[in-house]
């Protein structure tokens, strides 16, 4: 079992704006993530009744500023159960724990100006766990950082916590696609961000936890969930990027893993200290080369939500990234680690 570096993560005196709940830097395949979707893992309500009721009042405001909102489903993310073997050849596997949350709820709690008050304070400063996969091992790097050990989730009990995703995409000329948000989006306008979104619940027939009295039901509906981890990240790179799915070529692992291949991989998950919001993390390799991804970026089904499409090299990324959102920078973080694992390799 090894121990990573806590320099790996940005535990230093200049604290990054992010946590990497989750670190994956070998890659994760469909076949090595399943999922849990149970109501034990739904937002609890804040004891605070005049808290609680600002949810309602906060989304009631904003559609009457904006009729358009739509107060779609989300996964809301509950936490993760880690799974590893002593046997080198054992692949390590990760479960995670989704509920149900709504828009609604997330503007009503992460977006709401009183965000802080949602989170449930820890008991004195205590390290916090980082769960990290490496090399076909598990391994746990506490972190410094004032948060329950083993109870992260407690924290965020009264948020609406959905789980995004967000995709680094190494182009075929080695470059890295970087978005800038369009000054007309609710959240970090102007900003550079990797191309992401949302799983979408409904995309797998999904408006409750009406399944889960049924065994049977359950096991397929996680299954279902489980995959569209994996097809909503290439979902949301078409739409935003413009590139056919064609060209988002399956990824060669590494030998250990007896030519297993996949794509995307999963690489980890980051949390934004700001408004507390979790992103699951994806690396994808795109067969097209940075000009001609640029021409299909002009015709992008989702294109107005972005200004412009940069292809940029590790070096551009590193002066980029500290004007991305703290789950995007978490998102580099996760990239880099990523990088540095297949040197050893």
């Amino acid at each position: 079992m090894e121990k990573a570096n806590p320099e790996q993560v940005g535990d230093c005196p200049d604290r990054p704006p992010y946590e990497l709940l989750l670190i994956c830097p070998s890659g994760l395949s469909p076949s090595q993530v399943s999922v849990v979707f149970d109501e034990a893992y739904d937002r609890i309500p804040h004891p605070a009744i005049d808290l609680e009721n600002s949810v309602s009042e906060i989304w009631d405001l904003r559609v009457q500023q904006n009729s358009s909102l739509f107060n779609g489903k989300k996964f809301r993310y509950g936490g993760q159960a880690l799974l590893s073997g002593a046997d080198s050849n054992y692949l390590p596997r990760v479960c995670l724990h989704l509920g149900l949350t709504d828009y609604r709820i997330f503007v009503g709690t992460n977006l709401n100006p009183m965000w802080e008050k949602f989170l449930v304070p820890s008991e004195g400063k205590v390290a916090s766990d980082c769960n990290i996969f490496y090399k076909g091992m598990f391994s746990t790097l506490c972190i410094d950082s004032g948060l329950p050990t083993d109870n992260d989730c407690r924290k965020c009990q009264h948020t609406s916590s959905p789980l995004g995703n967000g995709a680094v995409v190494e182009t075929s000329d080695k470059k890295i696609l970087v978005l800038q948000r369009s000054y007309n989006v609710g959240e970090f306008p102007g900003h550079y961000v990797f191309p992401g979104g949302h799983p979408e619940p409904e995309a797998v027939g999904i408006v409750s936890h009406q399944y889960e009295k049924d065994s049977n039901n359950a096991e397929l509906i996680s299954n279902r969930i489980s995959q569209e981890m994996f097809d909503s990240i290439i979902r949301e790179v078409v739409e935003e990027i413009g590139v056919p799915a064609t060209t988002l070529v399956m990824l060669l692992l590494t030998v250990s893993r007896d030519d297993v291949t996949c794509n995307p991989d999963f690489i980890g998950i980051s949390r934004r200290d700001l408004n507390v919001r979790p992103t699951a993390f994806f690396f994808i390799k795109c067969n097209l080369q940075s000009k001609e991804i640029q021409q299909f970026y002009s015709r992008a089904q989702d294109g107005y939500e972005s200004t412009q499409l940069y292809t940029v090299s590790m070096n551009d990324l590193e002066i980029m990234a500290p004007k991305m959102p703290g789950c995007h920078q978490g998102g580099f973080a996760l990239y880099k680690l990523m990088v540095e694992a297949a040197k050893d390799t």
